[in-house]
């Protein structure tokens, strides 16, 4: 190893704080143009992508943030659009509250009937979470059909939704699907342009989770 690289030695269960002691440092002034209620949310999709453009993309609608801890602590259950987004998101913590996290992507009856229709599965995935009798909160991390489809639910007065995580990651059709669901009414937290991803949306459930139970809030 070469002498003029210094190694930061830390403890293990001591990384994460740490990780967030810089990240508040380098965020310095920014942090305090950050909407009230937002940071440690905003902070956690930076510590998840290292990435400090989260600290001027993220749009969060008016109240969205009370809503969702207030919907959460009555039992909402989170829908995602991949299983990547549901393994990341801390199901214990969900489950203290009676919440349980749901992706539809994968069943058998939800690959039919997108085939029979011509759609993709993430539309039926959305249209089979409207179904359910139960608060909601959809965290959509890849697809923007299912963001698309889910403004359109929420305009036709079938679903309404407690929060619409909004974060798809690409190119076709992402920027537009998330403008979308801001146009709607629906309470939303919408990472604005082309960034984003199933772990972008993980992260901000967990943090959530983590606000209410005042657990790793750094």
């Amino acid at each position: 190893m070469k002498k003029d690289i210094e190694i930061e030695q830390i403890r293990p269960m001591d990384i994460e704080k740490r990780s967030f002691e810089i990240i508040t440092e380098e965020l310095g002034d920014r942090a305090a143009l950050l909407a009230p209620g937002t940071e440690l949310i905003v902070k956690r999709c930076i510590h998840t992508s290292a990435d400090f453009d989260y600290a001027e993309n993220l749009y969060f609608s008016e109240g969205c943030v009370e809503r969702a801890l207030a919907a959460i602590r009555e039992g909402a259950s989170i829908v995602t659009d991949t299983q990547m987004a549901k393994s990341g998101i801390n199901k214990k913590v969900l489950e203290r509250y009676g919440g349980e996290v749901l992706c539809f992507m994968s069943d058998e009856d939800v690959a039919a009937e997108a085939k029979k229709r011509g759609v993709t599965r993430a539309v039926i995935s959305m249209e089979k979470a409207a179904a359910l009798d139960r608060p909601l909160i959809f965290a959509i991390g890849n697809a923007p059909t299912a963001l698309i489809h889910v403004s359109r639910l929420i305009e036709e007065g079938r679903l309404e939704p407690e929060l619409v995580i909004g974060v798809p990651v690409g190119f076709v059709n992402v920027v537009a699907s998330k403008e979308l669901i801001i146009g709607t009414e629906a309470p939303c937290i919408v990472a604005r342009g082309r960034k984003g991803g199933s772990n972008i949306a993980a992260c901000i459930c967990n943090a959530l989770l983590y606000m209410l139970t005042d657990n790793r809030g750094y």
